[in-house]
């Protein structure tokens, strides 16, 4: 083998790993190509001590070898610090950079559930093919408002939190197929739009919002932020732009993962707004205020912090130290 020929071919490849392994912090996009380049440079150095044994390049090369593989590898442990920066980082970052996808969601499913409990108000015999006048007073006069107390209400708020956190994880999990994103989300309209009328119609309207709009305001924002975050993983490979599919698709996935952590924590807040002051006792006016902060405070996160989480070059993507296993593995 040439060696003056091979350092030649593949001698920029060496100086971007070493390169990267003085690079803080390394995002996503750096991560992936470290892990690409720590591989190839391995073989490089394989190819090296059969081929054309050279003490100085083995060296060279087991020296930057070693140092990439401390730079991702190395000892660490999960603190509160990392813990913390993916609550003021990570997460929000990842929240404003897509926040015209979930935005989007948001207004076409607000505007889909509006024309339908319109539509469903104009034409009453939709509602009574549905259920029985039975059943219509039931839901009506008990059952709506029951179900807010059915359960005692650290059971409920688990209960709530686990329904919600899955249909959110059913969104993201199936964006990239995207129709059955626009299914799950059309369910949900479906059913709080039938809902909806049947109340409104029974003049029971301040009723159904002064239920819902406590919890439903944050409970709903989180899963049309998954529905929106699903629909664009489901783009990313469909449109990758500079990307190759495979890279589009592994930074939205990854953001993706982001997003769906952030959002257990989200529908948490909005399971224990719905056990424990959904059916309180508290006036309506109280019980709403409380939802409509919720619901600021959730837009203060996203377009306060994520906006400087963004500007300090967060994306919501995942860093080195949390690809550990995967280098480990692949090394």
């Amino acid at each position: 083998m040439d060696l003056d020929a091979y350092v030649q071919a593949h001698g920029a490849q060496w100086r971007r790993l070493e390169e990267l392994t003085t690079r803080r912090p390394l995002y996503g996009a750096e991560t992936d190509e470290l892990v690409d380049l720590y591989q190839r440079v391995a073989t490089h150095l394989s190819v090296v001590r059969t081929s054309a044994p050279d003490a100085a390049l083995i060296s060279y090369l087991s020296s930057i070898l070693a140092r990439a593989r401390l730079r991702t590898v190395g000892a660490r442990t999960t603190t509160w610090g990392s813990v913390g920066s993916f609550f003021t980082d990570r997460f929000p970052a990842a929240l404003y950079r897509l926040r015209w996808w979930w935005l989007t969601t948001m207004a076409v499913n607000v505007v889909v559930t509006a024309a339908m409990t319109w539509w469903l108000l104009q034409h009453p015999a939709v509602e009574q093919s549905l259920l029985s006048p039975d059943e219509i007073d039931q839901l009506v006069r008990h059952d709506f408002e029951n179900y807010y107390s059915e359960y005692a209400a650290s059971h409920f708020a688990a209960q709530v939190w686990i329904n919600n956190a899955w249909v959110a994880a059913l969104c993201i999990a199936l964006g990239v197929l995207g129709a059955p994103v626009i299914y799950l989300l059309f369910n949900n309209v479906a059913n709080l739009a039938i809902i909806g009328s049947i109340m409104i119609r029974h003049d029971h309207g301040a009723h159904f919002f002064g239920l819902l709009s406590p919890h439903g305001l944050l409970e709903l924002t989180a899963v049309f932020v998954a529905g929106g975050v699903g629909l664009r993983l489901f783009w990313s490979w469909v449109a990758p732009g500079d990307l190759t599919r495979g890279q589009s698709m592994a930074r939205e996935g990854r953001t993706a993962g982001t997003v769906a952590l952030g959002l257990v924590v989200v529908l948490f807040v909005s399971g224990i707004i719905e056990a424990f002051v959904t059916p309180s006792g508290l006036p309506t006016w109280a019980r709403v205020g409380i939802g409509v902060v919720a619901e600021l405070a959730f837009f203060a996160y996203v377009f306060v912090l994520g906006r400087s989480a963004v500007a300090r070059g967060h994306t919501g993507d995942i860093d080195a130290a949390l690809l550990e296993a995967r280098v480990a593995t692949q090394a």
